[in-house]
């Protein structure tokens, strides 16, 4: 949901102007997929921005929890990848490990998207047997 809060972000104009960007000129590229713990997370989002969050991602995919990725994420932390209060995040990264997402795309440093965190990933991964998505930030995946 970073990246999607992103997109109405007056906070950080540098961050938004870079997710809107990707949004309206580079988003056709790829086939893009949401999880149903997004929606549920835009869908607790006061108005007036719960309806234009959720309008966004109403062209996307859609990817369906199961029991592969919650044992997954389960995994993560078990291993202390993510701490307990952040299991949203480790089942976030498990459903796009189990789907075999190529990029899992946020603007979350501290949880996500650090160099760290997607090296333990990628290790924790690999030898379960579960594909390892590129985590990136929108800017990544915007043409120059």
């Amino acid at each position: 949901t970073s990246v999607i809060g992103a997109y109405l972000d007056n906070d950080d104009a540098l961050r938004r102007d870079l997710t809107i960007r990707w949004f309206e000129h580079e988003l056709a590229e790829y086939r893009v997929f949401v999880s149903p713990l997004v929606r549920r997370e835009l869908e607790r989002i006061d108005e007036p921005h719960r309806t234009s969050y959720l309008k966004l991602i109403e062209p996307f995919d859609s990817v369906e929890l199961s029991d592969e990725a919650a044992m997954l994420a389960d995994g993560y932390i078990a291993r202390g990848i993510f701490y307990r209060k952040y299991i949203a995040d480790a089942l976030h990264v498990a459903l796009a490990s189990f789907n075999k997402i190529d990029y899992f795309v946020t603007w979350n440093f501290g949880h996500i998207a650090n160099v760290r965190k997607q090296a333990r990933i990628r290790i924790f991964n690999t030898a379960a047997g579960f594909f390892s998505p590129t985590i990136v930030t929108p800017e990544f995946l915007v043409h120059s």
